[in-house]
């Protein structure tokens, strides 16, 4: 057996309510805090700046022409974003589902987002793939709660955590956005439930293990490679950045199911230093 490799983390940030969606670009890691009500990003050295104030915000993505596009989490809703920070479109997709969640852009503009649907039986969900325009449509159903979304190298295949299923699904994507059958990339045992997550360059995704308090690296075929322990709270979202694509930057929230629902939150992002860098999915 092939032992797990522990990793060690440092604080980056801070007074954050709850984080979501972490994206590393310009230089600056990018984050949604939701009960705040605010897309932010974060330099180097930790400063934070507010770049969009928008409510339930959730999942992040930039189409080629650089507008920013948001989801929203406990409603159904996208937007568009221009680079001044000024909201230019706001679209409805609650025909389609009672909320969305995370949200993956490809370099050609292909997007994915979680659709979650409420039921006498709990939430269950699929996949839509975003066009430009702000229409949706589902290409993926049956899932227990996706959430995390990304590419592996080539963007050809969509890997997308499956939190109530405890594992990493992948979907072979064609050109024109539809999705395949999927397969399991890896099957993290009933007790873990993975939420966000990344990509390096080996084809390695980085998972949060919300509330097994863990961000793991894991391999296709389940293998767990490297492992990162955190002392409190919920392990939310991994992203890779950094001046070479080799910091790992980890969001963790302290909250409850309760208290996510009310917006009661204390929420900050770690940092931590690895070998294989990443891909910029998501």
């Amino acid at each position: 057996m092939t032992s797990i490799e522990a990793v060690g983390a440092v604080p980056f940030v801070d007074g954050i309510v709850y984080g979501e969606g972490p994206r590393w670009r310009g230089d600056r890691l990018w984050f949604t805090d939701g009960p705040a009500g605010r897309v932010c990003s974060a330099g180097v050295t930790g400063d934070i700046k507010v770049e969009v104030g928008l409510p339930r915000a959730s999942g992040l993505g930039w189409l080629p022409d650089g507008t920013l596009v948001v989801s929203t989490l406990f409603a159904a809703q996208l937007h568009h974003v221009d680079p001044r920070g000024q909201v230019l479109a706001a679209y409805d997709v609650s025909h389609l589902a009672w909320s969305t969640n995370d949200l993956v852009v490809a370099s050609d503009g292909r997007a994915y987002v979680d659709l979650y649907l409420a039921g006498k039986d709990g939430i269950t969900g699929g996949i839509g793939l975003v066009a430009t325009d702000g229409t949706v449509r589902v290409v993926a159903t049956g899932l227990a709660l996706p959430n995390g979304l990304a590419f592996l190298p080539g963007e050809s295949t969509l890997v997308v955590s499956e939190t109530n299923g405890s594992r990493l699904l992948t979907f072979p994507a064609d050109a024109d956005g539809d999705l395949g059958s999927p397969t399991v990339f890896a099957d993290l045992g009933p007790h873990r439930h993975p939420d966000g997550l990344c990509v390096d360059a080996q084809g390695g995704v980085w998972v949060g293990c919300y509330d097994t308090g863990e961000f793991l690296r894991v391999v296709a075929g389940g293998a767990i490679t490297h492992r990162i322990e955190i002392d409190r709270g919920w392990a939310v979202a991994p992203a890779l950045g950094g001046h070479d694509g080799r910091t790992l930057y980890l969001v963790v929230d302290e909250t409850t199911h309760e208290g996510l629902l009310a917006g009661n939150s204390t929420g900050r992002i770690l940092q931590a230093r690895v070998d294989v860098p990443g891909v910029g999915s998501p």
